[in-house]
């Protein structure tokens, strides 16, 4: 009896399964990400604010969240929700609950961006007795963006990389289909290999993707 190592036949077959299941896995780490940049700029604002009842319970909530695996604030809001009434799927309670703990880590990333911009900037949008809308938008976050670009994009990938946690609650994301895959067949070695490399590949190309983009909004 003969025992292949790697059988590039059966890989072949199960590819489109694999492939299906990574863009789905890639939807969730867009919509996901969105929702953390989004969210996250608001919580580094509402931290930065004078008034202490909106900077101190949104420092801990940011800590809180931080300080929590992801995995049980997928499993709350999945499993313990629904007992006080909040029932949602699987696929959206995965992805708010990935958004908003990566959001909290994002938060801190904008905080550091927007503390570096020049006290002069903020003095100067205060004199010209802008909004803070105008503000934000149009002199402190162009300026706080471009440095902290990098960060944003590690915080890309590593969400990309963490979507496995989200099997814990039934979402079938790449990792869940190559292990679905594996049981039927008792053959793990081929999906969960191949699962990697699609992990590696879309996380090389979203950091090339990343730098690219970093070099063409840096200044002169």
């Amino acid at each position: 009896m003969t025992t292949h190592f790697f059988d590039m036949q059966y890989a072949l077959r199960i590819l489109p399964e694999l492939l299906r299941a990574s863009v789905h896995t890639i939807g969730i780490t867009l919509a996901g990400f969105a929702i953390a940049l989004v969210l996250g700029l608001m919580l580094a604002i509402m931290r930065r604010s004078e008034t202490r009842f909106i900077a101190k319970p949104t420092a801990f909530f940011i800590e809180f969240i931080r300080s929590t695996p992801l995995l049980i604030q997928v499993y709350m809001l999945f499993y313990v929700a629904p007992l006080y009434g909040i029932t949602m799927s699987a696929l959206t309670a995965g992805t708010l609950g990935i958004a908003v703990h990566y959001a909290c880590y994002v938060s801190e990333v904008y905080r550091a961006g927007l503390n570096g911009v020049a006290r002069g900037q903020w003095e100067a949008a205060c004199a010209l007795s802008l909004s803070p809308w105008r503000t934000y938008s149009g002199i402190i976050l162009p300026q706080a963006i471009r440095p902290i670009l990098p960060a944003l994009g590690n915080y890309f990938v590593a969400m990309f990389k963490d979507t496995p946690v989200l099997s814990a609650i039934t979402v079938v994301e790449l990792m869940q289909q190559a292990k679905n895959i594996g049981s039927e067949t008792f053959r793990f070695l081929e999906p969960i290999t191949l699962a990697g490399l699609f992990f590696l590949l879309i996380s090389v190309t979203c950091a090339s993707c990343l730098r690219q983009l970093e070099h063409r909004v840096r200044l002169p």
